[in-house]
Formats: structure tokens, C-alpha cells, sequence
């Protein structure tokens, strides 16, 4: 089972999101906050598997959580949920650790779909998306390291990259390739070296951002 944990200020919401998920046999939610001060004490005490946050909220947004979970290194793989079209608060959550994003009418399979890709190590950081995104990065490449590497990437790295860009997880993008799962998860940390980002979502936006896929 995956267990899920939701944050959103408003009860409806939250309501509407665990009676879609209690209708997959695969997805337990283990608990909820009301809000970004009850979120910060309650996640790591539940450790779930992934998280759906609201950035939206009073006092504490969901970005201020996810910032103050990063530092502390206890932020699990998160799911930001809105209902707004705003790239730069998407991307601001990103940044500061989020596997991607979702809109608050998703369907239910997508729903389901998002929160088993980013269990299995996957990210929701797919084409689509991006595109709509890198117009948010012209102001902040600065914050992301230097391109500075003395090997451009291999074939292989390439292909796989490709296929992280798609939001798939090193399991699955072994099973893709015909290789073990340890492969890929050195390939990918070549990639990240490489590439001079900590993460695969960076990676991800990195290398469209570079036109590397």
C-alpha cells in the first residue's frame, strides 16, 4: 500500500481527494492537516510515501512547507495541488523539492497515476508541462549551477533522461531498456553530476532548458 498523507485548508477538498483515492486498493491515506503549521509537525511524525499539498493557504503556505521540510531533510515525495494556472508559484514548489504538479478537478486515474509514479521515484515534470514552465526560468537560471562539464552526456544517458523527462521511474525505465535497476540509478547519478543539479526534477528542467531533450 501506498500511504498518502493530504494538506489543504479547505475540508471539501480534502474530502473529495481521500474518497477518490479509497476507491484504489493500492493507495492508503494515513492522515491530513488543515493547514501548513499542523503539515510541518505531522508529516515527518507519519512518513508517508507522498504527499498532496495545497500551496495555497493562510499563515503557512505549502511553499513555505516545503522549503522548511527540505532544509530539514525530511520531505517526502510531494504533489503539489492547485486551482490556479500560476507557472511561478509551480515552479517556486519545484525548486524547493516538489516531484510536480496536478489541478484540483484531476481525474481519477490521473490522480492515481501521479501518486505511483512518484512513489516508485518518478516525477510528474513531464513535456507538457515543462514547456508552459521554462518561461518561468529565464529569471532564475542563475540559481541553478553552471553548466560545466568535461563530458557531454552519453547515448545512454541521453535515452534515459528522455525517459525521466516522461516521469518514469528507474524500475520502470529498466525494464524499458532491458537493464538492471542499478544501472539506470548509475546512469542517473552520472546525469545529475553532469548536469550540476542535486535532483532529477532539476535535472529534468535543466535539460530542456539547455535543449538537451
Amino acid at each position: 500500500m501506498i500511504k498518502v498523507y493530504l494538506v489543504d485548508d479547505q475540508t471539501l477538498v480534502r474530502q473529495g481527494v481521500r474518497s477518490l483515492l479509497e476507491l484504489s486498493d493500492e493507495i492508503e491515506v494515513i492522515g491530513e492537516s488543515p493547514d501548513g503549521n499542523h503539515a510541518l509537525q505531522a508529516i515527518p511524525e507519519h512518513q508517508p510515501d507522498v504527499v498532496l499539498l495545497d500551496m495555497r493557504m493562510p499563515e503557512m503556505s505549502g511553499l513555505d512547507v516545503l522549503q522548511a521540510l527540505s532544509g530539514e531533510g525530511q520531505l517526502p515525495p510531494t504533489i503539489i495541488l492547485t486551482t490556479f494556472d500560476d507557472d511561478s508559484l509551480v515552479l517556486a514548489g519545484i525548486k524547493a523539492g516538489a516531484k510536480g504538479y496536478l489541478l484540483k478537478d484531476v481525474s481519477l486515474d490521473e490522480l492515481v497515476g501521479a501518486v505511483k509514479t512518484v512513489a516508485g521515484g518518478g516525477s510528474l515534470v513531464r513535456p507538457a508541462v515543462t514547456e508552459r514552465l521554462l518561461k518561468g526560468l529565464e529569471g532564475v537560471r542563475t540559481e541553478f549551477s553552471a553548466l560545466d562539464r568535461p563530458d557531454p552526456l552519453t547515448d545512454r544517458e541521453t535515452e534515459i533522461l528522455r525517459l525521466m523527462a516522461g516521469g518514469y521511474s528507474n524500475k520502470e525505465i529498466a525494464n524499458s531498456l532491458g537493464v538492471a535497476e542499478g544501472t539506470v540509478k548509475n546512469h542517473v547519478s552520472n546525469i545529475l553530476s553532469k548536469l550540476g543539479v542535486r535532483d532529477r526534477t532539476r535535472a529534468v528542467l535543466k535539460a530542456f532548458e539547455l535543449g538537451i531533450v
